[in-house]
């Protein structure tokens, strides 16, 4: 875990699914932020575990957005997004599992995104591909939100990566501000926190998590208590893949 500004807290975690585990396979997600001021930058990204190197295209990804847009102003996030993601991909190009050093065969690092940046009561998701991003705000006793939502192709099992040749035609972007949580996870999760047609959120998981999570000051204890609800023997039946899961207070 990092220290971050007094005023931001951030909670992540990952849990390899039982799909992985049966197959001995390591988890393919992987996540990364960086505060800086009152500037938060968070990715999770989901490796293809269909794809040779899913895992690494992912850790790939989320370091390279975080790096560059801690630097990047708010004005200019889409803009430092699209440059991240080119970086990126140049970095599959040269990588040195990618034998041909080959555009063509970034495909095979291929990995989901969904992000946010945060920055003096102003923020934007970024998004390629299925997982969801959720900002909440708590206003009168309930609770109001902005969703990123998943994007799949057409079938439910078909999802959208920054590797592809299109990937700019379905990057994403969703502005919010005021907002007292960030919640960015991947698609193991999202089956959890959204109804079936991922057009809003489930009662009973985000909201109570939120809340736990803001009145626990005890870092660890909180880290302990969100893993174990990921990893319950019930979520692990209702979902064998990959669970990354990063929530933000702000």
């Amino acid at each position: 875990m990092k220290k971050t500004p007094k005023g931001i807290r951030v909670i992540a975690t990952k849990i390899t699914g039982s799909l992985h585990e049966a197959k001995n396979t390591p988890c393919q997600d992987f996540y990364h932020y960086a505060c800086s001021g009152n500037k938060l930058v968070a990715v999770v990204s989901d490796g293809a575990g269909s794809c040779k190197y899913g895992k690494i295209g992912a850790k790939i990804i989320c370091e390279t957005l975080v790096n560059v847009l801690i630097n990047t102003p708010y004005k200019n996030v889409e803009s430092g997004v699209k440059k991240a993601i080119e970086i990126a991909r140049s970095k599959l190009v040269i990588h040195r599992l990618n034998k041909s050093k080959s555009e063509r065969e970034i495909i095979n690092f291929s990995a989901t995104i969904v992000g946010a940046f945060y920055h003096k009561n102003k923020g934007v998701f970024f998004h390629i591909g299925d997982g969801a991003g959720v900002a909440i705000c708590e206003e009168n006793g309930g609770m109001n939100y902005i969703l990123s939502r998943p994007h799949n192709g057409s079938f439910s099992c078909e999802t959208y990566f920054y590797t592809m040749n299109n990937w700019e035609k379905n990057l994403r972007f969703t502005v919010f501000d005021k907002v007292d949580a960030l919640f960015l996870m991947t698609d193991g999760v999202t089956g959890f926190a959204l109804n079936s047609d991922m057009t809003r959120l489930k009662c009973g998981f985000i909201e109570p998590i939120n809340k736990y999570l803001r009145e626990e000051e005890n870092k660890v204890k909180a880290l302990k208590a969100l893993s174990n609800t990921l990893d319950t023997k019930q979520a692990r039946k209702l979902n064998s893949d990959d669970k990354t899961f990063l929530w933000a207070g702000l």
